[in-house]
């Protein structure tokens, strides 16, 4: 269990059995002594509306539940539910400790975690966890973005999370490797370009990853030879407009959701993810919940029996009931290999 309530869940329910099963009908409190996957939500539009962005991405964790809850379940894994974080009262800072400690304690039993927020202030709560359960490891951090929200500031934002993880990472001693893909130019200024370059953070444009799909695939697997675990961050607003409606800056231009996808199925299946989190919708301005629709696929995509290859489990993963998107290529030119 964790300090958190266990959700509201609902969806079509079609029947009893494994034939029938959705994420309603099989999700269930934390069990601290089963592996399985996990999600954490973190309820919070704060940093946003610090960053000077609208509210509404609190009610984001409740939306993708909603929109997750009748898709149907093509595995055997335990999936589990650990509840929200919430904002109370502006204290933003207190929520991001309290989801760390529940993250890590999750990752302490070996679960895989996917955070739903909630703002992409949920950055540096994911990172706060998962440095905790892992201390010594060589961190990878993979951040899909139209932003590099690493702008500085003496006080936490949506945008200030990769500004925080470098610092930290920096009076620790650690180096991390960091990648940021789908940086739009026209929403980031020269001195954001510069601070990534001078703390270590590599990035892609989202031109060029549209363009040159392969080279991203190359620069992911160079990363992935280079650490011990991964912990993916997902902004939705990476995603074009038309696709993302319901994201507190909506792209212009944004990346394609089946290399969005190729790169999630990429790092899932590298054996070395241990949480993922899905950052910025807000359902206040989404569109007849398409955009939750998008977050709750990326939800079951990181939790299907073909992306578990990296538990420990004892037994196969695969089984009659594995989902059959689980190895099937995006019809897309994509390189897996440097």
């Amino acid at each position: 269990m964790t300090e958190f309530a266990f959700p509201t869940w609902s969806g079509r329910t079609d029947g009893p059995g494994p034939e029938h099963a959705r994420w309603h009908s099989t999700v269930k409190p934390v069990d601290n002594t089963e592996q399985g996957f996990a999600l954490l939500g973190f309820v919070s539009d704060e940093g946003v509306i610090r960053n000077k962005g609208g509210a509404g991405a609190a009610e984001g964790p409740a939306a993708i539940r909603g929109a997750l809850g009748s898709m149907a379940v093509h595995h055997e894994i335990a999936l589990f539910d650990g509840g929200d974080a919430v904002v109370s009262d502006g204290d933003l800072e207190g929520a991001q400790q309290r989801f760390g400690q529940a993250l890590s304690q999750l990752l302490q039993q070996q679960k895989l975690t996917v955070g739903i927020g909630g703002g992409h202030e949920i950055t540096w709560a994911s990172y706060l966890g998962v440095r905790a359960a892992f201390p010594n490891a060589k961190l990878g951090i993979i951040n899909l973005d139209a932003h590099f929200d690493n702008r500085g500031g003496d006080q936490a934002t949506s945008g200030t999370g990769f500004a925080q993880i470098m610092a930290a990472e920096q009076h620790a001693g650690q180096q991390p490797v960091v990648l940021t893909l789908g940086v739009a130019e026209a929403s980031n200024t020269p001195e954001l370009f510069n601070r990534a370059r001078d703390t270590g953070i590599g990035w892609v444009t989202d031109d060029r990853w549209v363009t040159y799909p392969s080279e991203v695939g190359g620069a992911v697997a160079q990363l992935l030879e280079q650490v011990d675990v991964v912990y993916l961050t997902i902004d939705l607003d990476v995603l074009p407009a038309a696709t993302a409606p319901g994201v507190s800056a909506p792209a212009s231009y944004g990346v394609p959701l089946p290399l969005v996808s190729a790169v999630i199925d990429h790092v899932a299946a590298s054996g070395k993810l241990v949480h993922a989190d899905i950052a910025e919708l807000n359902p206040r301005t989404d569109q007849k919940n398409r955009t939750a629709a998008v977050a709750a696929r990326f939800v079951d995509r990181l939790t299907t029996a073909e992306r578990g290859r990296n538990f420990n489990t004892g037994q196969s993963v695969q089984s009659a009931h594995s989902a059959p998107e689980a190895s099937q290529p995006q019809g897309i030119q994509y390189n897996q290999y440097r």
